[in-house]
């Protein structure tokens, strides 16, 4: 960036956006391996945070790669170009007062930290959907663990690139043995009282 290029200061605030949703904004960032739950169970919160009133928008990985980041691959770089445009992307939506939904596998601690600093403490849930490699490959619900496997698919999480566990998540919601519907009100309830606090 150039020094040509300058902030430019809004007479609008993200708290006056907040005060007309009547709700606090933040993002919800869903991690884990492909397979374990963090589309299923981001979709079905959203929805029933919709239903009681709060100001929603979910950013699934997987869309997100349909659109805005649909020039990239998977190697580490374009992983890491990936996470840093939806982090961006998310505080957008937080400073229009949206309680912000990220369900992306995010495999890099570094990336996560990073997207991590773009926000308030307050305002960045960072949420581990636990599940081991063995059962995201036994449920395989997009048989990208068996093309992995096979070697058609190349720079996959858990297979030919590592995950990275984090270290201290606000919430780990462990899906192995854990129900969807249990999941799903164990964080939409995290979600509510947090936007609707105050």
């Amino acid at each position: 960036m150039t020094n040509d290029i300058k902030w430019h200061h809004h007479q609008v605030s993200k708290e006056d956006r907040q005060h007309l949703n009547g709700q606090k904004s933040f993002v919800i960032w869903l991690t884990g391996l492909s397979g374990s739950g963090k589309s299923t169970i981001a979709n079905q919160v959203e929805k029933e945070l919709f239903i009681r009133g709060v100001h929603t928008y979910l950013l699934d990985g997987d869309n997100i790669r349909h659109g805005l980041n649909n020039n990239l691959g998977f190697s580490y770089q374009d992983r890491h170009e990936n996470i840093r445009r939806i982090a961006e992307c998310a505080k957008l939506f937080v400073d229009a007062g949206i309680v912000t939904i990220v369900a992306a596998i995010s495999p890099s601690k570094a990336d996560r930290e990073q997207a991590k600093k773009l926000f308030k403490r307050e305002e960045f849930v960072e949420v581990y959907i636990k599940c081991s490699l063995e059962e995201c490959e036994r449920r395989d619900p997009k048989g990208l663990y068996h093309k992995a496997r096979s070697g058609e698919i190349k720079n996959f999480t858990g297979i030919s690139q590592a995950y990275d566990e984090p270290d201290n998540p606000d919430l780990v919601i462990d899906t192995t043995n854990q129900s969807v519907s249990q999941s799903v009100r164990e964080l939409r309830q995290l979600a509510e009282d947090r936007a609707l606090k105050g």
